[in-house]
């Protein structure tokens, strides 16, 4: 995914208060040549999983702070000699470049591609998912994956399984010492993933409106999975603004399908929403794409922030 969004600068960061990842230091000195498993993760949904994985014995940091615009990181100095210390890395490829290109550089045994895990879809640069239309592509897989497929995948609970299965195993086999426990650590959060399936799923079976709107196209995968149809207003920049014949299409949409809501993201403005919103007298509320826990999170871990938003998209949807 290449597409360049605005960074959140550190002062601002520091501003807001944001707090750091739950069990997961992002210090570059505690990062690596410690007595454990040491995970060096790209962002928050990679390093949720070393942690829930890794348990007592991964020691994980995360390349990308909280409050992080992940999409526009850059790799420090300091965070390439980390990479090169650590005993395993765990990213997704296709979402952070500098992270793709860090990690292909770095001489690390044990590197862990999140993508090659679980199977990603192209859901087009203008964020329309539609329940039963598959993505159709008449490009070589090189030039698919130049172009980026969608790489939001941690939104939707049974694809973040199956990522978990591949990065427990991955675990097992770079530490073998402990792989009974990541196993059975592995087995535990594939269970409650599962657990989050079946809410999401029961949840939001019986809505008056099966559409959304929101300001960044990162809910393709969930949009297709419970069978709902995702409305990016201005594609997958967040950061843009949308044109006067695309307000009017989403107006007339929202009359057409029962849309109540715009949904944003605490990382980056609201004022794209609202925009729309105001125009199409419509309600905003957030909706999370998890890719970083800071104090305005609705939630402290990925788990307390997709049952947050599932209510919001119950309460937008109007579920019975």
């Amino acid at each position: 995914m290449n597409v360049r969004r605005r960074l959140i600068p550190a002062a601002a960061a520091a501003s807001l208060g944001l707090g750091a990842l739950t069990a997961c230091s992002s210090d570059s000195a505690a990062s690596g040549n410690t007595d454990k498993f040491d995970v060096v993760a790209s962002f928050y949904p990679m390093a949720f999983l070393a942690e829930q994985i890794g348990g007592d014995h991964a020691n994980v940091t995360s390349l990308t702070e909280p409050g992080q615009e992940p999409h526009d990181l850059e790799i420090s100095t300091k965070q390439r000699a980390q990479l090169e210390e650590a005993d395993a890395a765990l990213y997704l490829k296709g979402l952070q470049p500098a992270v793709d290109e860090a990690v292909g550089q770095t001489g690390i045994k044990t590197k862990i591609d999140a993508a090659t895990l679980t199977h990603l879809e192209d859901h087009g640069t203008g964020g329309h998912t539609h329940e039963g239309e598959e993505a159709h592509s008449e490009e070589s897989p090189s030039e698919e994956e130049e172009h980026g497929r969608d790489p939001h995948v941690w939104l939707d609970p049974v694809k973040y399984a199956e990522i978990a299965q591949g990065v427990g195993k991955a675990f097992e086999k770079a530490d073998p010492d402990h792989a009974a426990d990541y196993k059975k650590n592995t087995e535990a959060l594939v269970t409650k993933l599962k657990g989050l399936d079946g809410d999401f799923e029961n949840g939001l079976k019986n809505t008056k409106s099966k559409v959304f709107f929101t300001n960044h196209a990162a809910f393709g995968y969930l949009a297709e999975r419970y069978g709902l149809t995702q409305e990016a207003i201005s594609g997958i920049d967040p950061e843009s603004e949308p044109s006067g014949a695309r307000v009017r299409e989403l107006q007339q949409e929202a009359k057409a399908d029962g849309v109540t809501t715009v949904f944003y993201e605490t990382l980056v403005s609201d004022k794209t929403a609202k925009t729309l919103a105001r125009d199409a007298n419509l309600k905003t509320d957030v909706l999370d794409p998890i890719e970083g826990i800071t104090d305005t999170s609705r939630g402290d871990d990925y788990f307390q922030v997709m049952e947050s938003n599932l209510k919001a998209l119950q309460t937008a949807l109007g579920a019975k």
